[in-house]
């Protein structure tokens, strides 16, 4: 039987509608996640919520604990992840407003425990990441958004920096260079734990600002938390869509 995980990133700090919520605080050989996991009906669906920053804490995004994280979302019997991702737009089809599921990713990140696999059992252990995210949870996802009829990318490359700062301007055009239509912070390591534990993982950006240089006014805080506001409630249409079709009885 599928079990939803929702993480949610910048802007998602409950999963509106999940009701008869329970708090979980599971012990990993990693630490303790990021805030408690809540557990609740969303609709007529048990799904498991995690603030990837933090509650009421903010953790920034190179000092999430991804392992931890991911490694308490299992413990509790979850097989499918769905994270949401506040992301800036390189291409010129990803404006703020737009929602995209993305199928490939880069990792610019550096310094963050990226594996479960410390070499201790003496076995190299090598994951395929061909195909980063879970295909059959995309596909449900896209299925989910035509259905609620949903404005949806369903194909670009998330660049994952790794913060807490924004990116310069140079830096953009290196990663619009290698072929990012999206950049964020927290993608990785966590689609690559996600593989590790065998979870099915995707992820759901939304794009809240132009990156570094392409947009005509600086980058404001004030207006990428308007864009989040709006864009979290279609995303809960998006994922009570998701759970009506994928994981209802």
């Amino acid at each position: 039987m599928r079990q939803l995980g929702v993480i949610g990133g910048t802007g998602i700090h409950e999963l509106a509608g999940l009701a008869g919520t329970a708090s979980h605080s599971p012990d990993t050989p990693f630490g303790a996640p990021s805030a408690p996991l809540q557990e609740g009906l969303f609709g007529d669906c048990r799904v498991f919520f995690l603030q990837r920053h933090g509650s009421p804490a903010v953790v920034p995004p190179h000092l999430v604990n991804y392992r931890a994280n991911l490694w308490a979302l299992k413990s509790l019997g979850v097989t499918d992840v769905v994270a949401i991702n506040a992301v800036g737009g390189i291409a010129s089809s990803m404006q703020p407003g737009v929602l995209v599921i993305p199928d490939q990713v880069i990792d610019y990140t550096w310094g963050r425990a990226h594996t479960f696999d410390d070499g201790s059992d003496g076995q190299l252990r090598h994951i395929d990441f061909t195909e980063p995210y879970h295909r059959e949870l995309r596909l449900a996802l896209a299925a989910a958004a035509d259905c609620a009829a949903i404005s949806c990318q369903t194909s670009a490359v998330h660049g994952v920096t790794q913060g807490p700062r924004l990116e310069t301007a140079a830096e953009i055009r290196r990663l619009a260079a290698d072929g990012c239509d999206v950049v964020g912070m927290t993608g990785m390591p966590e689609a690559a734990l996600a593989r590790e534990l065998e979870l099915a993982y995707a992820s759901v950006c939304m794009v809240v600002n132009p990156a570094a240089g392409l947009g005509d006014e600086p980058i404001s805080l004030a207006v990428m938390g308007e864009i989040l506001q709006r864009e979290a409630g279609v995303v809960g249409l998006l994922l009570r869509t998701l759970v009506a079709q994928r994981y209802s009885a």
